[in-house]
């Protein structure tokens, strides 16, 4: 058993190796041309040899945040919920109906977001511009519905239901001790939660997060229905952008040259050590808050 156990973890240690070998390996033409000046410029021109994922970057960096930042306190909720509120009835078919929502495949997403979400972002930006315009994010509004706030909306519904089942598991792993002793102390249903199964749940919810965000981080068929595939930076979520999954998608099928082979898989790369970034940074956190580290 001991064997079987740590050739499992063994199995993922060089499955993960292996990937960024091969990335370093296919992208090394771009690595020595481009340097980490790939990083930062915004110029994607295949058939001119000048590349960087500057502008695919913050396309992905901004979307997949915005994503987070709107999945995470509806997850949470819709797990506490689930978890200490609903009635059994409700849990039965409320929780699996959540579920489901992680089964289905990125490209139905895709549609969905063409179809429904972008006439109702037509609709909605103008307000949002006139309530919000004087913040940079909420810029003039697009005239198609199409950008970076209709990325981060569709890439918002493909993680909470990560963010929501994993936070549901979480809360019910609370020794029910806890919450009947500080019911019995008189503390109310907000104080219970408050004070003991978010504080002891903190460093799972986190790996949840992360979990969803990485998930953001990675979409491409999705996220490239609706953002428009323009590589530039704007200030406004409104504008239409690109993010480096979408772009690799879409370009890597007919490539120009042997280079613009080469940078994608360099764009692979960035994409792989912000993800490996992202998860350390989260567990640092987490550890920080861990109230059972603490203790002991």
């Amino acid at each position: 058993m001991f064997g079987l156990c740590a050739l499992a973890g063994l199995l993922v240690v060089l499955t993960l190796v292996d990937l960024v070998y091969q990335l370093l390996r296919n992208g090394q033409p771009a690595i020595s041309k481009f340097g980490l000046g790939f990083i930062t410029s915004t110029e994607w021109k295949p058939n001119f040899s000048i590349e960087g994922v500057g502008a695919m970057l913050y396309g992905t960096v901004v979307s997949s945040l915005m994503a987070v930042v709107l999945a995470t306190p509806l997850g949470i909720a819709i797990g506490l919920y689930l978890s200490m509120m609903a009635p059994a009835r409700v849990r039965a078919v409320v929780g699996p109906l959540v579920e489901l929502l992680a089964a289905v495949p990125s490209i139905i997403y895709g549609f969905w977001g063409l179809v429904v979400l972008v006439p109702f972002v037509d609709k909605l930006e103008p307000g949002l511009h006139s309530a919000l315009g004087v913040i940079p994010l909420f810029g003039p509004a697009s005239p198609i519905g199409i950008g970076v706030f209709t990325a981060g909306l569709v890439l918002t519904v493909m993680i909470l239901p990560i963010i929501s089942a994993l936070t549901r598991d979480l809360f019910l792993t609370v020794p029910t001790e806890l919450k009947d002793g500080a019911a019995a102390l008189g503390a109310t249903p907000w104080e219970v939660i408050r004070g003991i199964v978010l504080p002891t749940t903190v460093s799972g919810v986190s790996a949840a997060v992360v979990l969803g965000l990485g998930r953001a981080l990675g979409e491409a068929i999705a996220v490239s229905f609706v953002i428009g595939d323009v590589t530039a930076i704007h200030k406004s979520l409104f504008e239409p952008g690109s993010t480096i999954p979408a772009e690799i998608a879409n370009q890597f099928t007919s490539p120009v040259n042997s280079l613009h082979t080469a940078a994608m898989f360099y764009a692979g790369l960035v994409l792989v050590v912000i993800g490996m970034l992202t998860s350390v940074a989260a567990r640092m956190i987490a550890g920080r808050f861990d109230v059972t580290q603490r203790v002991i």
